[in-house]
């Protein structure tokens, strides 16, 4: 008899992973993953902007508004139910949507720190350069501005389960669904019109499966009990991340209903149908013609192309000569031509390192190591 209940109630415990999941409400599951693949699948596809480039966009923040905390029982928590850095999910969305070709995102949630650092820059390079420090390319600005939050997270919006048990021995299933809210909308910089807004909601899944068995022999005075159970929650972060997505769709889409944007309409390909074989026409012998030979007639150098040859062969020989590698002695004016009356294109710091390209008479072509080229007089390099 002692066997007996024990096998079965082996046979219970192993059974569980079979019967998990098997109530009507479990079987939404399926369901919400079938709906976020569609999302995912629009997130990557939606049709690109008829503007051509992307839309510069700025999100100075994107909070938690619902005050929520995250339950627990019995017990006063201090955790938050959503995240508390959701601009960064904002930021990541916006960049990414349509294979990346609607928005530019810029900067602005750390704005103190991007400034701070720009100060720290050209304070630097003032004080080694002076005057002259190059200056840092300007900030790039935003035409709209995107805001919202999370507004919403109700806890248990609907809940449940159901169980059996036969002679001690049985399963109980539980599930709850607690619903995020997203809001987001579009600013206008220029004139401070909302442009367009949007709200999405999400369904976060809950359950909790477990097999028991509870049984007594020895006429009552022994009992055996064993119990084993699973619990599945889906990530509130993971579903705040697929809200947000969601909600810069609906978006894009609000604003080419409203005629802010318009869409790149799509291309059909057109298959051209294949050209037909040329046919061969017979070809008579009368027709046929007997091409003439042609004499060839050398035509002698004149004596201002052997001149020239001449003349490049020297500059070649000469710039052989030179060393690859030189220093300017002083300070320095590179000439646009091998002339003093030429354009001034350039001045050079005295021992600038630079690499001899060409030769022509008193004068060398150098460069330095930021591609600034130009000619200046043989005697004022040293070889390095």
């Amino acid at each position: 008899m002692k066997k007996t209940i024990l096998s079965l109630a082996v046979l219970a415990m192993l059974s569980g992973c079979a019967v998990m999941q098997s109530t009507g409400a479990l079987d939404k599951t399926p369901e919400v993953t079938g709906q976020m693949a569609n999302v995912k699948k629009e997130f990557d596809t939606i049709p690109s902007p008829m503007a051509g480039r992307p839309l510069s966009v700025a999100v100075y923040s994107f909070t938690d508004k619902t005050g929520q905390r995250r339950p627990q029982a019995n017990i006063a928590s201090l955790s938050t139910a959503v995240t508390q850095g959701a601009e960064t999910f904002l930021i990541q969305a916006l960049q990414n949507v349509g294979r990346g070709q609607w928005f530019d995102v810029v900067e602005r949630v750390g704005i103190d720190n991007l400034t701070k650092e720009r100060l720290i820059i050209r304070q630097m390079r003032e004080a080694y350069e002076g005057k002259d420090a190059k200056p840092l390319l300007p900030m790039q600005f935003a035409g709209i501005i995107v805001e919202g939050g999370i507004v919403g997270y109700d806890q248990s919006t609907t809940s449940g389960g159901v169980g059996q048990r036969i002679f001690g021995i049985g399963k109980n299933t539980q599930w709850s669904t607690d619903t995020v809210t997203v809001s987001l909308r579009a600013v206008s910089v220029n004139t401070g019109k909302v442009l367009a807004t949007v709200t999405v909601q999400k369904t976060i899944l809950s359950s909790a499966d477990s097999v028991s068995a509870l049984k007594f022999f020895d006429a009552g005075t022994k009992a055996f009990e064993a119990e084993a159970g699973l619990t599945i929650n889906e990530p509130g972060t993971y579903a705040t991340k697929a809200t947000i997505e969601m909600a810069v769709v609906e978006l894009i889409k609000e604003g080419q209903r409203k005629g802010v944007w318009e869409f790149k309409p799509e291309v059909n390909p057109v298959m051209k149908a294949p050209a037909p074989a040329p046919v061969a026409q017979p070809v008579i012998s009368s027709e046929i013609k007997v091409e003439e030979k042609q004499d060839v007639v050398v035509q002698p150098q004149t004596k201002s192309e052997t001149k020239t040859e001449t003349a490049s062969g020297t500059a070649a020989k000469e710039l052989e000569k030179l060393p690859k590698e030189a220093i300017l002695k002083d300070a320095q004016f590179i000439y646009k031509e091998p002339n003093e009356k030429s354009q001034k294109t350039w001045q050079f710091k005295p021992n600038t390192q630079v690499s001899i390209t060409g030769s022509e008479g008193d004068w060398v072509q150098v460069q330095d190591v930021e591609k600034r080229k130009g000619f200046v007089k043989k005697e004022v390099i040293n070889k390095r």
